[in-house]
């Protein structure tokens, strides 16, 4: 699974405001379109973070629950991998975060993502594009919205 296909979107935020919102999974249901359910099993002890999240799934065509573990790299990146799932047979992806200045980040999300159903090469890089800009969109939107006056 070498080929990843990814994309970036710049928000106004600090890194460790958007990371905070990436690692609070439990909340997913209620901004994330397709995640029906985010369950922590396990949290890494060094950064207090998710180690392995349950998802439930229902983005269209691809209905699943599996599971993803997850490595830190302080505000920097978050990296996961698929540890079970039905449908999704293979999934690497990571955030990786890039502190522009003036209260601006650059995410960049990379995804790649192996069912197990046959599906061609430019089907599937197109399907991961959707979902990355996807979840690009609703993390902007996310993010920026919990922002403002206290």
């Amino acid at each position: 699974m070498a080929e990843q296909t990814s994309s970036s979107v710049t928000i106004a935020a600090e890194p460790a405001q958007i990371m905070s919102v990436i690692a609070d999974f439990e909340s997913y249901p209620s901004w994330a379109a397709a995640v029906k359910e985010a369950e922590v099993l396990s949290v890494d002890e060094g950064s207090g973070r998710p180690e392995r999240v349950r998802f439930v799934l229902n983005a269209g065509a691809i209905k699943d629950e599996y599971t993803l573990g997850y490595s830190w790299d302080a505000d920097r990146e978050v990296r996961w991998n698929l540890v079970e799932g039905k449908v999704v047979k293979a999934m690497d992806g990571a955030y990786t975060l890039r502190d522009k200045g003036r209260g601006n980040t650059e995410v960049t999300y990379r995804l790649a993502v192996d069912v197990t159903f046959p599906m061609i090469g430019l089907i599937k890089r197109k399907a991961e594009k959707v979902i990355i800009d996807t979840a690009l969109k609703e993390l902007k939107k996310k993010v920026e919205q919990g922002q403002g006056p206290a």
